[in-house]
């Protein structure tokens, strides 16, 4: 693929490449390029398979088959369950607010920076599609009414930033940084208990770049630095409440958080943009590190 690149860079072995509509980086902190190639190329394989599986832009996969099930049920392979299981534990641990049938929203809210805003009767029709109670899901078993669907990608990319880190960890003990799109994780210290500069991109008024150290774990960020409306002098962010079918109200523009795994910061990062302008009070009741603009 042409835009598979690997190359020395000061310390480190670099990988970029494009998945999940993200660009996506690979920091190796290895001496043997043939082990950074191999290492590489796992990573690549494995986030292109997470995509491929659970992208719902595809017409050959798992998502597919169930958001065109016209109301039949579906058995449910097992990694796609536990992702639909953690999932589920959102939708309740938000009240409602984390809804992975609220992608079809999607139809009528474009957020490419313009002021198209869709009418409310538009939004209010579309809504009747939205809402995870009206799903049945016992026993790795789906059953969804016909008009509805259900999207992934709210946990996707942090998953597959995981999952990387667990086939790197697999090659080498040596200190290996997975980025995709900003969401990242570490399998560990670089050497002499060294660590990763990692770039944050804060939107407010105006784009800045805030940088800080990574030494294990994870930093997953939400907000609206690419996806937004902008009319009238008001910000609307692509964060929307699968209630009202409408953007989060004070809403932060970014939300990064630290945790053990990058699933689980993009969990508390999510759930914080969700709460709108009490996702500062969320947060300091997590008993976390994070970043709030």
């Amino acid at each position: 693929m042409t835009d598979i690149q690997l190359k020395k860079e000061q310390d480190c072995w670099c990988g970029s490449f494009e998945a999940m509509a993200s660009p996506c980086e690979v920091l190796m902190e290895v001496e043997n390029k043939a082990l950074a190639e191999k290492i590489f190329k796992a990573v690549v394989e494995e986030a292109r398979r997470i995509e491929h599986k659970f992208s719902r832009y595809r017409d050959n996969n798992i998502i597919f088959t169930i958001n065109n099930a016209d109301g039949k049920t579906i058995s449910i392979d097992s990694e796609t369950a536990r992702l639909i299981d953690f999932s589920d534990n959102l939708y309740q641990l938000s009240e409602g607010l984390f809804d992975i049938t609220s992608g079809v929203l999607r139809k009528v809210w474009k957020f490419d920076g313009s002021d198209n805003i869709p009418e409310p009767v538009e939004v209010k029709k579309i809504l009747k599609t939205v809402g995870w109670s009206k799903v049945i899901w016992k026993d790795q078993q789906l059953t969804m009414q016909a008009d509805m669907e259900i999207d992934l990608g709210g946990v996707g990319k942090e998953y597959a930033v995981d999952r990387c880190v667990l086939v790197a960890k697999e090659m080498t003990r040596d200190s290996v940084l997975i980025n995709f799109g900003g969401d990242l994780a570490t399998t560990g210290p670089r050497q002499n208990n060294g660590f990763w500069s990692v770039g944050r991109l804060i939107t407010g008024k105006e784009h800045s770049v805030a940088l800080f150290q990574l030494r294990k774990g994870a930093i997953a960020t939400s907000g609206d630095a690419h996806r937004y409306l902008l009319k009238e002098g008001i910000r609307y962010s692509h964060v929307l409440n699968p209630k009202t079918g409408w953007p989060v109200i004070g809403a932060p523009h970014t939300v990064s958080i630290t945790a053990p795994t990058c699933i689980e910061a993009g969990m508390l990062s999510t759930l914080a943009m969700l709460q709108g302008d009490r996702a500062e009070d969320f947060l300091k009741l997590q008993e976390i590190d994070y970043w709030i603009n």
